[in-house]
């Protein structure tokens, strides 16, 4: 189908990155996984070609991209492995928090960087306590003079332990009522004291997605890291976690069509009984329901991109693409490894990682729970 979102420019920037990434990432990507990590050598040379935060201003290095070439991005890396996500954080989920409510000294100092791949960007919102329900953070930044000093600690962060700045969560009024209009948003520089990283932390896929713990013990940071305005983190997150959910239904519907063609190729190869498998009825009925949905999901994803472009408050479609996009690709995944047989389960097999790396996709960026709580919600429930 048509994505009229989509013109002969993305086509061609399209173009130009999947041949980097076949050159630069694909034949490194299972060491990566095994390193735990994207090296920083990879996020430079994305850098110097334009594949990091493309939408930031000629000013700052980029080149003022429309939504479309993101769009183009986190589908080609979500290509390589979902794994690689820790860049699509970095393009589109952290960076425009400064430059959204960053100052211009703000700007200046960190968009270059994060354009060039001299700096990798983390979000730390999520704590060993707290997680959708983002009220109840306990980590602290409190003034003192001309500074804000940090005490806490988040835990599952993407990017963490390779990450020069992160945008930190932080209850600026540990006694506010509500709660959430307590919190403030604060840059704080990998080195700076106080500031540690814990250990990469094993999960069960997303191997390369490097993800740690990050503790804060007495961090003093000056003024000038605040984000925005104090108490206004809350509703800084609320603005933007509409982009972050959307960018998680791109990559899952994205992953949810890998895995098919993946098992389609493999179905035509393999042969039961004589004949290929792609052609026993019950294998064509599923590529049938399966091929069905993820186009619904696909036509509902690319007219959320529409409207995400165009402004519009989509909050609750979002919401409802990313539970939907996100279970679906848990179903394609279960199923294609279902088709594959016993090969499936093999880690030679791509359909064993995929399986592996789609299963949190209903968990971060929101539950799916979440998700539900939010549509209900503004249903008038």
């Amino acid at each position: 189908m048509e994505r009229s979102f989509l013109k002969e420019e993305h086509d061609i920037f399209r173009r130009s990155l999947r041949k980097f990434l076949e050159k630069e990432a694909v034949p490194y990507f299972d060491q990566w996984e095994k390193d735990q990590q994207v090296p920083r050598s990879f996020w430079k040379k994305a850098g110097e070609q334009g594949f990091l935060c493309p939408w930031a201003g000629e000013k700052y290095g980029a080149f003022a991209a429309d939504f479309g070439y993101s769009v183009a991005i986190n589908e080609e890396f979500e290509r390589v492995g979902t794994a690689m996500v820790g860049v699509g954080l970095h393009n589109d989920i952290v960076m425009p928090y400064i430059e959204s409510f960053g100052t211009e000294p703000q700007k200046e100092r960190w968009l270059p960087g994060a354009i060039t791949g001299e700096l990798i960007s983390a979000i730390a919102m999520t704590e060993p306590g707290a997680g959708s329900d983002l009220a109840a953070i306990k980590t602290t930044a409190i003034k003192d003079g001309e500074e804000y000093v940090i005490n806490g600690e988040k835990t599952f962060i993407t990017n963490g332990h390779t990450a020069d700045l992160a945008v930190v969560v932080c209850k600026t009024d540990p006694q506010a009522e509500p709660a959430h209009k307590g919190i403030s948003l604060f840059v704080v520089e990998a080195g700076t004291p106080g500031f540690t990283k814990g250990k990469k932390l094993e999960k069960v896929g997303q191997h390369a997605n490097d993800t740690c713990e990050l503790i804060f013990e007495d961090v003093r940071v000056p003024a000038e890291n605040l984000l925005g305005e104090v108490g206004k983190g809350f509703y800084y997150l609320m603005e933007k976690l509409q982009q972050e959910r959307l960018m998680v239904g791109i990559q899952s519907i994205t992953a949810a069509e890998i895995m098919l063609e993946l098992t389609m190729d493999y179905v035509k190869q393999r042969e039961a009984f004589g004949r290929n498998i792609s052609q026993f009825q019950n294998t064509q009925f599923k590529f049938a329901e399966l091929k069905t949905e993820i186009q619904i999901g696909r036509t509902f994803i690319d007219r959320l991109i529409e409207d995400h472009v165009s402004e519009k408050d989509v909050v609750t479609e979002v919401s409802m693409a990313k539970w939907w996009t996100t279970d679906l690709a848990k179903k394609v995944a279960a199923e294609c490894m279902q088709l594959h047989g016993g090969y499936g389960y093999m880690e030679e097999y791509e359909i064993a990682r995929r399986y592996r790396d789609v299963a949190v996709s209903s968990i971060y960026a929101g539950s799916n729970e979440i998700m539900k709580v939010i549509i209900a919600k503004n249903m008038g429930l």
